[in-house]
């Protein structure tokens, strides 16, 4: 069920014991090792945290930069790609900072022509839009189940290409972490297995109970529920006024960054949401810190009851905050 939701055939796909930075350490570690040139495409948070555990594992990193909220230009993405030529490429697919989906075929292409390895982040993506690892064409995708796979957090589903086993059977040098050494998980798994580590049980559970709900309802009705659940959001949020912080093409369908109308407190907004309704949203950080809100539409609440609640409650706590049409 796993693999059908990310969308491959991937033999070595399996949850690790961790959470979705879990997952990022896992696929960073086994991929980049001292001297590993790597380049990642920046324009968020998540990018930035990729960066900083390649440096740890002795990447060579380079980076192209956008700024926070902007989509990569793909053609300026894949010359980039072909200069640098490194040994791995690293993308967000869905940069859960700013809301931007990065669409990974031209990227993976560009690093495939150079014998690249590619690590693209499905954080917030998988369970709720396409994935479509073994299409794009990514060679190592990590994710997490407490976003679109409705389940509790504590594991990260990652899945690696046979190119990538490949490569990791190249490696120089041992993994610097033991505990996200898929050399030796795989080894547990498929051959030996010599005892790796005491996973949680209920966990493993919860997993299998969310992608049951998945299978039952059908991936493409689920992901089509989350795309019209998105797109009437962005009707309730143009009838209050409000504009998105992203081009209509490149928005993440569960992850939505309406900016903050200007003279509203936006931790005001989210204080009485929170306060008044019980509902929880996010502020920016970073560089777009009190100038978006991000708001989770996923799972059972990814239809028109939730979206049309939320737009209610929303719109009076925009009131509560100083807002004036």
């Amino acid at each position: 069920m796993l693999r059908d939701v990310f969308g491959t055939k991937n033999e070595l796909t399996l949850p690790i014991s961790a959470t979705g930075s879990g997952g990022m350490e896992t696929a960073v570690s086994n991929f980049v090792e001292p001297g590993t040139k790597i380049c990642i495409l920046a324009a968020g948070f998540f990018a930035d945290r990729i960066t900083e555990m390649a440096k740890r594992n002795g990447g060579s990193v380079a980076r192209l930069e956008k700024p926070w909220g902007e989509a990569f230009n793909l053609p300026e993405a894949q010359e980039w790609i072909r200069q640098k030529r490194p040994q791995v490429v690293a993308y967000v697919q869905a940069e859960t900072s700013t809301g931007v989906f990065t669409a990974g075929k031209a990227i993976c292409s560009a690093a495939h022509e150079v014998d690249a390895i590619v690590i693209s982040d499905c954080v917030t993506s998988l369970g709720a839009m396409p994935v479509e690892v073994d299409e794009t064409g990514i060679d190592v995708a990590y994710s997490c189940t407490q976003k679109g796979l409705s389940c509790p957090p504590g594991l990260s589903p990652v899945t690696i290409s046979p190119r990538a086993v490949d490569r990791l059977k190249q490696r120089k040098q041992p993994n610097r972490s033991w505990y996200f050494d898929l050399s030796l998980i795989a080894d547990y798994l498929t051959q030996s297995h010599r005892y790796h580590h005491t996973a949680s049980a209920t966990m493993f559970y919860a997993l299998h109970e969310g992608l049951s709900l998945i299978k039952e309802e059908g991936l493409q009705s689920r992901l089509q529920r989350h795309r019209k659940a998105h797109e009437l959001f962005i009707r309730e949020m143009e009838a209050l006024g409000l504009r998105m912080l992203v081009a209509p093409e490149h928005r993440i369908w569960n992850l939505n960054t309406p900016c903050v109308p200007n003279g509203v407190d936006e931790a005001k907004v989210r204080s009485h949401l929170l306060q008044h309704d019980g509902i929880e949203i996010s502020g920016g950080f970073g560089p777009l810190a009190g100038k978006i809100f991000r708001v989770g539409i996923m799972g059972p609440l990814a239809n028109d009851e939730g979206v049309r609640t939320f737009a209610t409650c929303f719109s009076d706590a925009l009131k509560v905050a100083g807002y004036r049409r």
